[in-house]
């Protein structure tokens, strides 16, 4: 199992290089921030520093959006990255939350955004692809490599990305919901033609090691906020106990009433106050270090090639180091 780290680009922009750094010297394989232009610092020149403060770490954004940067502009500057530091890179993109809504516009249609995956990676990795009826080619791109990994809940998404993604991202590690998303994806892979085993299979969710789990999961509680956002999308797409989603994804969200995004992804969140423990402790991984081996060796063996942990809380550092320490090497990391 691979590790990866995700960061929020708060100023100073040298503490997430030097957390970034932190991680590789723990063992850690990528590299991943928040991309939302308004809330955070811009992301891509960080990741410029981060990849030459390190030598083998991969970055990208979890996760960055088809309109926000248009699709050639998102392809030129990887394929830029990956020319300066040898293809150390990676483009993880959705429909587009904070970034889209604080700028006062709805997330992106899944046809823009199936559209757009296949025009990066074409562009980021030398070919020709059309955009808007014209054939364009970067010309300059010389033995580019970019996987695009598309982050997905829904059933159409989910599809989606079985068809046409390199790699699958799930913002949440409750191993019943990942193992139903998991089987969508793969499902919708050998429906297209693929080998769904090629489809990288990516669970990011906040980690806390300690044994003060109240303590954990007022840290953490923020995640099932950000996660309600798209949960609340798919309720009004589908409507409550529709079938096509799992009752055990939206069922938490009853009690929801609006979010300020100038929250987002922030401890002490006070429009999270509507998640309950139990939702903390099936979407994080909270407590002990037996207790973070116990769930990776249970998502591992569903499938799950990556566990990116959202370092978004007040023991950044003590939880990398304790990845390092005691979960990265057991697992092979």
């Amino acid at each position: 199992m691979d590790f990866g780290v995700v960061l929020q680009t708060d100023p100073p922009a040298s503490a997430v290089v030097e957390l970034m750094s932190r991680a590789e010297r723990n063992g850690f394989r990528y590299g991943w921030t928040f991309d939302s232009s308004v809330l955070w610092e811009e992301p891509f020149v960080i990741y410029s520093r981060i990849l030459e403060h390190t030598e083998r770490l991969i970055v990208g954004p979890m996760v960055t959006n088809p309109s926000t940067r248009t699709p050639e502009v998102t392809a030129s500057t990887f394929a830029t990255l990956n020319e300066m530091y040898g293809n150390r890179t990676v483009c993880g993109i959705g429909r587009g939350d904070s970034a889209m809504r604080v700028a006062g516009r709805a997330p992106n249609t899944l046809a823009r955004l199936g559209e757009s995956i296949g025009v990066i990676r074409d562009l980021a990795e030398g070919r020709e692809a059309d955009i808007g009826g014209r054939r364009l080619r970067i010309p300059w791109v010389e033995n580019g490599r970019l996987p695009v990994w598309m982050a997905a809940y829904g059933p159409k998404a989910l599809a989606m990305t079985g068809r046409l993604a390199d790699g699958f991202i799930l913002q949440l590690a409750d191993p019943y919901l990942t193992e139903w998303m998991i089987k969508a994806v793969r499902r919708a892979a050998v429906d297209a033609g693929r080998d769904p085993a090629a489809i990288t299979i990516c669970v990011a969710a906040p980690a806390y090691v300690g044994d003060d789990l109240d303590h954990a999961r007022e840290q953490c509680r923020w995640f099932g906020g950000m996660v309600g956002n798209h949960v609340a999308d798919l309720v009004g797409r589908y409507g409550a106990h529709s079938g096509m989603v799992p009752d055990e994804l939206t069922d938490y969200i009853k009690a929801r009433d609006g979010y300020d995004y100038a929250h987002h992804g922030r401890t002490g969140n006070p429009d999270t106050a509507f998640v309950p423990d139990a939702i903390v402790d099936r979407f994080c991984l909270l407590g002990p270090p037996e207790a973070h081996l116990d769930k990776l060796r249970e998502l591992r063996a569903l499938g799950v090639d990556q566990f990116a942990l959202y370092a978004m809380h007040d023991a950044k550092e003590a939880t990398i180091d304790a990845y390092g320490a005691r979960i990265i090497p057991a697992l092979g990391g």
